[in-house]
């Protein structure tokens, strides 16, 4: 679904994203991992088309996202930031939903359809910035995903939920892998990679320095490794596996 290869970025003379290749295929959940400052985030933003590449080539189904106008790389690559509520501006729930639907071209109350998928009974004349954390980020990605895009980036989606909120976004996330999207979760939360994530690519000072499925890379490394892991050993890596070769036996 998108293919990148030997992306850079700079500022000024300091390199954030260094050559960087990477694949996303639908219906696959893909984690970014590393430390603050390895560039995770400047890579999600240049791969949807907004941060500047000094060098290399991203493609999405064909097209490169950097050379189209706003709306139509947003059907290319939806992206949700660290702060989701960035994203939204107006006085209500249903204003928000409203303009989505007119970006996006797409027929009244699409994004609200959505939203109740997500997050049922989010109220219409609430204001969005009085939602919870899961709401505003159920909200945001309401409005990302009226314009159908391809590859959705999400950058810390967990930070603020509680672990209801972390199951109902795994549960978001599934959905999005059964109707073929190709998924980029940005994270240091380990327990949510284990339990969401198909691959893993972890970045060191803007270089992969690993990639490959979720529980070789994670097993390499204690940083990245989940608590199951670190406690059961190879081939563990939820409280969901645990519990289901209890309910087995």
């Amino acid at each position: 679904m998108l293919v990148a290869r030997g992306v850079s970025v700079t500022y000024g003379r300091q390199v954030a994203v260094r050559a960087v290749d990477l694949d996303l295929s639908a219906g696959q959940v893909t984690a970014l991992m590393g430390r603050n400052g390895s560039g995770k985030s400047t890579l999600m933003w240049t791969l949807q088309g907004s941060r500047k590449r000094v060098r290399g080539t991203v493609q999405v189904e064909g097209e490169d996202p950097a050379e189209l106008g706003t709306d139509a790389r947003r059907r290319l690559v939806g992206l949700v930031p660290q702060t989701a509520a960035d994203l939204l501006y107006l006085e209500t729930v249903a204003d928000e939903c409203a303009s989505a639907d007119r970006e996006a071209d797409a027929p009244n109350g699409s994004a609200r359809a959505l939203l109740d998928r997500l997050a049922p009974g989010i109220e219409p004349g609430g204001h969005p910035r009085d939602l919870s954390e899961g709401q505003r980020l159920a909200l945001v990605l309401a409005v990302v995903l009226t314009a159908k895009p391809s590859v959705i980036c999400l950058d810390e989606p967990t930070r603020g939920l509680d672990y209801p909120g972390k199951e109902a976004l795994a549960q978001i996330l599934g959905s999005l892998k059964a109707d073929g999207c190709a998924v980029l979760v940005a994270t240091h939360d380990v327990e949510f990679v284990a339990q969401v994530a198909d691959r893993v690519v972890v970045l060191a000072e803007g270089e992969v320095v690993s990639e490959g499925p979720t529980a070789r890379v994670v097993a390499e490394s204690p940083a990245f490794s989940p608590q199951v892991h670190k406690i059961l050993g190879d081939g563990w890596l939820t409280v969901d596996q645990v519990v289901a070769v209890g309910a087995l036996r």
